[in-house]
């Protein structure tokens, strides 16, 4: 029999979709959503829907709602949900490995595909993302440069479903550098995405995959440090971003 989709579970798969659009740095801290009848039409959804959403990521620490003139619903600076993902992922044994894992092999098929596939229209983009760290300033430009890197590559191997789990397993990640004490790593990221670059516009496969590779077990080793802890100085540690 199927399984009918009721008003709480499309609430549900709504908050779902913002929470990781902010786990993956689309939307960040002290940024405002859309307004309601706008984000309603950008999700496809109905109004109702959207803020039961709003309702469930305000319960869990993700947004507030401001009145007045610069009113609306804006991402809040994230303490307690980060503090609840930390958390969950020390409970969770493995949890954290596993989408490490997960990414690796999806990412560096991705990169490896890429390499094989890419045209001049298709690699633009990820040319774009790469330039754009070098003149990022704060954070936020910081993230969304990032981010754009990640999923330009991933159009450029022609394959939608690898960018929509590209998409999706970067927003099984909580990205608390937002809230943390560690430098924003923008040398230690040009140099990665820079390296992912030049082996996709060669066209070596092996290269990129491995440039992939290691740009990733870096993710690995200072997520660990951020979830688990560290030695004295930790926060002298550069962040290598998600």
């Amino acid at each position: 029999m199927a399984r009918q989709v009721s008003s709480t579970t499309l609430a549900q798969a709504v908050a779902d979709h913002l929470r990781m659009r902010i786990h993956r740095g689309d939307v960040s801290p002290g940024e405002r959503l859309p307004a309601e009848r706008e984000l309603a039409e950008q999700l496809g959804v109905a109004r109702i829907s959207l803020r039961e959403a709003i309702r469930q990521l305000r319960e869990d620490g993700y947004v507030e709602v401001r009145r007045g003139s610069t009113g609306g619903t804006y991402v809040t600076e994230l303490h307690r949900p980060a503090e609840a993902w930390r958390a969950r992922m020390r409970a969770q044994a493995g949890e954290m490995d596993d989408i490490i894992d997960f990414r690796i092999a999806l990412e560096t098929e991705t990169a490896a595909l890429a390499a094989r596939r890419h045209t001049a229209v298709g690699l633009a983009p990820v040319r774009e993302a790469v330039l754009a760290l070098h003149d990022v300033i704060g954070r936020t430009a910081f993230r969304q440069a990032d981010s754009r890197f990640h999923v330009a590559l991933a159009r450029a191997a022609g394959n939608e479903r690898l960018e929509e789990a590209v998409e999706s397993a970067r927003g099984e990640l909580f990205s608390p550098r937002d809230l943390l004490p560690f430098r924003e790593p923008v040398e230690e990221t040009l140099r990665d995405h820079q390296a992912i670059y030049e082996a996709v516009a060669a066209g070596d496969a092996a290269a990129a995959s491995a440039a992939m590779r290691a740009h990733l077990e870096g993710t690995r080793r200072q997520l660990r440090i951020i979830v688990f802890g560290a030695e004295d100085g930790a926060d002298e540690v550069a962040w290598s971003p998600v």
